[in-house]
């Protein structure tokens, strides 16, 4: 069980890392092709500032889920280093439930909201709002997804998890 859910995350993992990346390559192609525009032309196109925020919202959203299973997110863990067995495990249980209820959460209501702007299309593009606000429900289930399988087990903690494995190698 462990192996396949380790092949899962891994696999989801570089699904959404990629296409987050995609969503920030698009992001510098239009920032590039906006200061192109403005230099040569005097005026970029309405629509670019707006495609960059969307697509850089998107890359943020999309990978969310692979840092987090890395440990690569910003969080305090001292605490859990210092606690006994027992008490780790309840805080471990506790973290992951939050996080998974929060990611729920945010899901269930992120696509209310993407529904409930349908009706409205954005300035530059012209397109449903709906659309780019899709990129919420759909990082923040991914993220879900993600903590789900990863289950409350100690997240890795960049930096110090290296050291050990750098030390253990050494020695």
């Amino acid at each position: 069980m462990s192996m396949f859910r380790d092949t899962l995350l891994t696999l989801l993992g570089r699904l959404t890392t990629g296409l987050g990346g995609l969503a920030l390559m698009m992001t510098l192609i239009d920032i590039l092709y906006g200061v192109v525009t403005r230099y040569l032309v005097g005026q970029a196109p309405i629509w670019s500032d707006e495609l960059a925020r969307y697509c850089l919202i998107a890359s943020a959203l999309l990978i969310a889920g692979n840092v987090w299973v890395r440990g690569e997110h910003m969080r305090v863990a001292l605490l859990e280093r210092h606690l006994g067995a027992t008490a780790r495990r309840v805080l471990l249980a506790y973290q992951w439930l939050l996080t998974l209820g929060l990611a729920l959460a945010m899901t269930w209501w992120s696509w209310h909201y993407a529904l409930s702007v349908s009706y409205f299309t954005s300035q530059g593009l012209g397109i449903s709002r709906t659309i780019p606000m899709l990129a919420m429900p759909i990082g923040f289930g991914l993220l879900a997804l993600q903590v789900l399988i990863y289950g409350p087990r100690p997240l890795p903690q960049p930096g110090i998890d290296d050291a050990d494995t750098v030390s253990e190698a050494s020695s």
